[in-house]
């Protein structure tokens, strides 16, 4: 089993990564972590390249890390909530899926991923809903062919209390690594 886990925080010790850490001790297999604040990846410039060709213009990160999106079965977003929204530099990455859905859209190919299973696990503590974030992430989660998605890990009151401090916060981890595991 290989896990994709993109993470979205730029805290190397916040509540997202200690979610994340949770979900990694709960999983088998090999597990790709992909930092989006420090990852060598642009963001989509809308050239249009893609409408006409196969593959992305832009020659950096990408292109390695698409063989192993290629080659796996599960997809985690992970990420904060800033102004209820996933952050700029996670969406400023996962931007550059806008080859998939051009290849689908303006040259009809089917989607290059085999189906997937994916989840979202998102923090925050401010006053914001996270709807947006949330549809965010799922409509990031379709884009890699993720067919089967749990039902979204929200912490939403990581001012007060640390995510893992949630109540029920490891069972829920539990169940998200049971769900990928199958």
């Amino acid at each position: 089993m290989k896990t994709v886990i993109w993470n979205g925080s730029p805290r190397k010790k916040g509540d997202t990564a200690s979610l994340i850490q949770r979900l990694r001790e709960l999983l088998p297999g090999e597990i790709t972590e992909i930092q989006a604040y420090s990852c060598d990846i642009a963001p989509c410039v809308d050239c249009r390249y893609c409408w006409e060709h196969s593959g992305c213009c832009r020659e950096d990160g990408w292109q390695e890390l698409e063989k192993t999106l290629l080659s796996c079965d599960n997809v985690v977003l992970a990420s904060p909530i800033y102004f209820s929204e996933i952050t700029g530099p996670l969406l400023s990455v996962l931007s550059r899926l806008q080859q998939y859905f051009c290849a689908r859209f303006f040259r009809g190919e089917s989607s290059p991923f085999a189906p997937k299973k994916g989840g979202i696990l998102l923090v925050g503590g401010g006053d914001g809903s996270p709807r947006r974030a949330l549809e965010t992430a799922e409509t990031l989660l379709r884009q890699m062919n993720c067919r089967e998605i749990f039902p979204a890990i929200l912490c939403h009151n990581t001012n007060a209390a640390a995510a893992l401090e949630e109540p029920g916060i490891t069972e829920r981890l539990q169940a998200f690594a049971d769900f990928l595991k199958l």
